[in-house]
Parts: structure tokens; C-alpha cells; sequence
């Protein structure tokens, strides 16, 4: 099986046919008739399951990787008792505790912050 990521999609090549199934009836990738491979989205989930499945390339492992500790600084987040800021929110009046927190969520999961130290943020 040979895989490529390219502008947040994967593409998988050369599977052979109980690979396919098992990627298959994941209903998270689908068939390119014309280029012969299946494509989908790289989320943390597909990721997760091809890397199960057979260890992935090392620029695809980096990605995982990058996902999966914005995932745990989410989640981190989201137990956070005493949220802080990580932005200056255009808001007029302060945010409550939960409102700081769903922005900070936010900020990770879409991009516009990367978490900081890695692992130490999940640890808190």
C-alpha cells in the first residue's frame, strides 16, 4: 500500500483487496474511477485507523502527530477549570468561564493557535 497527503487529503494507491474492504467500510474515503485510488479527508480518525492498519510515512506520521496534540490540547481545554485567554478576544464585555473556554477550544481546532509545549499543555 503506498499513500500520499496533499492539501489536507490522502490518498491511498496499490491496496490489496482485504485492505480495501476494511478501508472501505470505514465510509470515510472513496473511489477515484479516473486516477485509480481512494481519497478522503486526512482527519485524526482516518489517520488513526490507517496507521493500525500499517505504519504510515513519516511526513504522514508528522501530520498525525500535529493532530493528535491539538486534540489533546482541546481536550485539555475543555477540563480546564480556570480558563485564560490564549487571545484578546474583540468582545465588549468579559467571558465567562465556559465562553473563554469554547474560544480557546476554537482557536486549537481551527488552526489560528497552535498549542504550546507539546505534551506539558496536557498535562495541566
Amino acid at each position: 500500500m503506498r499513500m500520499a497527503l496533499k492539501n489536507g487529503q490522502l490518498y491511498i494507491i496499490e491496496t490489496d483487496n482485504v485492505q480495501y474492504q476494511i478501508i472501505k467500510s470505514w465510509n470515510m474515503m472513496r473511489w477515484n474511477r479516473q486516477s485509480k485510488w481512494l481519497e478522503g479527508a486526512a482527519t485524526l480518525e482516518l489517520l488513526n485507523r490507517v496507521h493500525a492498519m500499517t505504519r504510515l510515512p513519516d511526513t504522514i506520521e508528522a501530520e498525525r502527530q500535529r493532530l493528535l496534540s491539538i486534540q489533546k490540547a482541546v481536550d485539555a481545554e475543555r477540563m480546564n477549570e480556570n480558563p485564560v485567554a490564549i487571545y484578546t478576544y474583540p468582545v465588549k464585555v468579559p467571558l465567562f468561564a465556559h465562553q473563554t473556554r469554547a474560544a480557546n477550544m476554537s482557536m486549537y481546532a481551527l488552526g489560528f493557535m497552535e498549542p504550546k509545549g507539546g505534551d506539558a499543555l496536557c498535562q495541566q
